[in-house]
């Protein structure tokens, strides 16, 4: 089934006739379309783009399996498009449209119900296919690359600012589009903040260096972190990173289809809560990740959900002291029914740099 007949069975059992798409990434899952402006007109037999004369050749050559309609004036001619359907339930992504967006819509759509869909796009790109795979997979492979390629710049004087532009310079030299999100770098007692933005600190003999980023390739995101202590360790530090070290790869093992979110989470909490450390661990063990750097589902303590195979993840567990500082461990995997395939190769042994 591909996707658009995976939307439209979630359709049929949401009583909805017409499915709105305005989100970029969702747009795009369904129909190819990268240009971001315009709605996705989905029903019970046809696929609709609707986008103005600055992309409707772009969506003709990107969006073959829909009828591309111009709408310039899309307060105007986009209600009057929908009643021409003759249908009485529209679904709309509750969680993009904005309050008056929703407003305007439903005065323009006059008896035409306006219904949530409730995630229903969101849930279908949960599970992955082999292409999305391949190219999640080829993001954390030139990731690890970039990454050890700065990792050798690692060294007392150098800043963490200048770590963070290093990697986006390398990856974007490597043909990355970007980044998928704001990276990550946070050194000595700043490594204690689970989102240390880069600074121009510089790192000093004997400090952790934690660098959390990902790259975008082919529109799909991947995500790492690893932590390094510069030039000498103490025993308190190797103490914290072996603790990790545990309970990532206790959960990584343990992982597979079928478990819940709060179920995976709990196998690299309770490894760090053995430990003693249990308060300096407050964030969830993972997430989603497949076109934006966060999907659903989560790996957390509010994780009802059960995992299906082939839903892509982060296992993340970090101890985060004040005053002293922090470590995170973080690889992106898929789970399977038996088990899990970690997409994350770059070694993860403890390196004093």
């Amino acid at each position: 089934m591909d996707r658009i007949e995976k939307l439209r069975h979630g359709m049929v059992e949401r009583h909805i006739d017409v499915a709105l798409i305005f989100e970029p990434h969702n747009m795009y899952y369904m129909t190819g379309f990268t240009g971001g402006e315009g709605c996705a007109i989905i029903t019970e037999s046809k696929a609709y783009l609707t986008t103005d004369s600055r992309y409707t050749e772009q969506a003709q050559n990107e969006s073959p399996g829909c009828e591309i309609v111009r709408v310039d004036n899309p307060a105007n001619d986009l209600a009057g498009f929908i009643k021409g359907l003759h249908i009485k339930h529209v679904g709309f992504e509750e969680d993009f449209v904005s309050f008056k967006e929703y407003v305007n819509l439903k005065e323009s759509l006059g008896e035409i119900e306006l219904t949530p869909l409730n995630g229903l796009i969101e849930e279908i790109r949960q599970v992955k296919d082999e292409d999305e795979i391949k190219k999640m997979a080829k993001a954390q492979a030139l990731a690890e690359e970039a990454l050890t390629y700065v990792k050798s710049m690692i060294r007392p004087g150098i800043t963490e600012r200048e770590l963070a532009l290093e990697l986006e310079f390398y990856i974007k030299k490597k043909g990355s589009s970007g980044l998928s999100f704001d990276t990550i770098v946070a050194s000595g007692l700043r490594s204690s903040l689970p989102h240390g933005g880069p600074t121009d600190k510089k790192i000093e003999k004997g400090e952790f260096v934690t660098i959390d980023f990902g790259i975008v390739w082919d529109h799909y995101c991947s995500d790492m972190t690893r932590t390094y202590v510069v030039g000498e360790i103490s025993d308190k530090q190797k103490e914290i990173y072996d603790v990790v070290l545990e309970a990532q790869l206790t959960a990584l093992e343990g992982t597979k289809a079928g478990m819940t979110g709060a179920e995976v989470d709990k196998l690299g909490r309770d490894v760090i809560a053995k430990h003693g450390y249990g308060d300096y661990f407050g964030h969830g063990l993972g997430h989603g990740v497949g076109l934006q750097i966060h999907e659903l589902p989560m790996a957390n303590r509010r994780g009802t959900q059960k995992l299906k195979e082939n839903t892509i993840l982060t296992c993340e567990p970090g101890i985060y002291i004040p005053d002293l500082g922090g470590v995170r461990i973080e690889d992106i995997f898929v789970i399977k029914n038996n088990g899990i395939l970690n997409l994350t190769h770059i070694d993860k042994k403890l390196e004093i740099l």
